[in-house]
């Protein structure tokens, strides 16, 4: 009898809660229900649950532990990042790139409309990646930040954040990355890096969703997004989310201690993917760096296929995504895609895979012929002559 499980190769969009992390929440949650910001016993069990997280999070980034800042997740550490340096710098010119994630493109945008800054985006090549020579280009004597993303949540691409790092501190600006996508796929060290701020985002680690952290170098000039009592050393306002929190630091814990044995498997599992779609379907097209990128990400595109429609016909036996999950659903095109040249028929027949660390080989063999069954049908469908066909 065939084997018609629901196969999951969709976790750049979000991942599985890891059940070492769950076994780690679960008591917090019954248990440890004291406010961390409380002296009494319970308090100081909360508060003693979250400095272990904090340092947990710190070794994972190669971090000092008061450097972590915790945040409700990536799109608040991003949002805080660039507003944050903004507000504390009082405007100024900012660079960033054509393909971030919006949670750094809408607060930038936002701020330009405003009149609080001068925004300089910077595109890249056919490969999804910025060439760190026009970023310094692109400096100004009033720049105060520069936003670049470590690795693209659509096709993976990896940039080189280490040689705009070099770059900016001799320009004497302050450089965020959003590694989000990048913590527990690729080695992400701070100090290797030379960031001064970088977002990270639980669920994409295999943590909840709903909590996230912000690393801030000491000594960066940020002013706290959220403003209230003196949670966070004074950064960022709120009761922690302790059981999120503790969640976070289990996960880190474990992409560190796995990482070198994941990358390699993951890496593995993706070529198999690409490849078994490349034979069964004539005339794939395949986005961003053949090398240069994260181990588990497959953006492909079926020329003469819908993407929506092919995921709508999979939706209950394969999950993947046409480009990002955060930002689907409207009909317009890639934006990561639009900004690495490719023609809009070829990005609305592209779909994003990602596998992750409960993905298997079977999965990805069972996952690639019914993708290729339904893209087959969908083709056989379609018009040969309709403007645009094919890509």
């Amino acid at each position: 009898m065939e084997d018609r499980r629901f196969i999951y190769l969709d976790n750049n969009a979000t991942t599985p809660i890891d059940p070492r992390v769950l076994e780690a929440m679960v008591p917090v949650l019954a248990e440890a229900y004291g406010n961390p910001s409380s002296g009494h016993r319970l308090g100081r069990e909360a508060r003693a649950m979250v400095e272990r997280a904090r340092a947990q999070v710190a070794a994972c980034l190669g971090a000092a532990t008061e450097e972590i800042v915790f945040t409700s997740g990536g799109s608040e550490s991003d949002n805080w990042a660039v507003v944050g340096v903004v507000e504390a710098r009082g405007g100024g010119h900012v660079v960033t790139t054509a393909v971030e994630h919006p949670a750094v493109l809408e607060p930038l945008r936002a701020l330009e409309r405003s009149g609080r800054i001068r925004l300089t985006v910077v595109g890249v090549d056919r490969c999804g990646r910025v060439d760190p020579e026009e970023v310094e280009h692109a400096l100004s004597a009033d720049t105060i930040l520069v936003s670049v993303m470590l690795a693209n949540n659509e096709v993976g691409t990896l940039q080189p954040v280490a040689e705009i790092a070099a770059i900016c501190r001799r320009s004497g600006v302050t450089l965020h990355t959003d590694a989000a996508q990048a913590v527990g796929k690729v080695a992400v060290d701070v100090e290797a890096l030379g960031v001064d701020l970088l977002t990270l985002a639980g669920h994409k680690l295999y943590a909840p969703k709903g909590i996230g952290a912000l690393y801030v170098r000491r000594g960066t000039p940020i002013a706290p997004l959220i403003r209230g009592a003196g949670h966070e050393g004074g950064r960022r306002a709120g009761t922690e989310a302790v059981a999120s929190v503790a969640g976070l630091g289990v996960a880190c814990e474990l992409a560190r201690s796995e990482l070198a044995a994941e990358t390699g498997r993951l890496a593995a599992l993706r070529d198999r993917l690409e490849n078994l779609l490349s034979a069964g379907f004539a005339g794939l097209v395949r986005h961003g760096h053949r090398h240069l990128r994260l181990p588990n990400t497959a953006s492909v595109a079926f020329p003469g296929v819908d993407a929506n429609r092919l995921l709508d016909r999979l939706a209950g036996e394969v999950a993947a995504s046409p480009g990002a999950a955060c930002h689907t659903g409207g009909g317009a095109v890639s934006h990561v895609l639009a900004a690495m040249g490719v023609d809009a028929a070829t990005a609305r027949a592209t779909v994003r895979f990602s596998v992750g660390r409960f993905t298997t080989e079977g999965d990805v063999t069972a996952g690639a012929a019914r993708v290729l069954a339904a893209a087959a049908a969908l083709a056989d469908r379609s018009t040969p002559t309709r403007p645009g066909a094919g890509g």
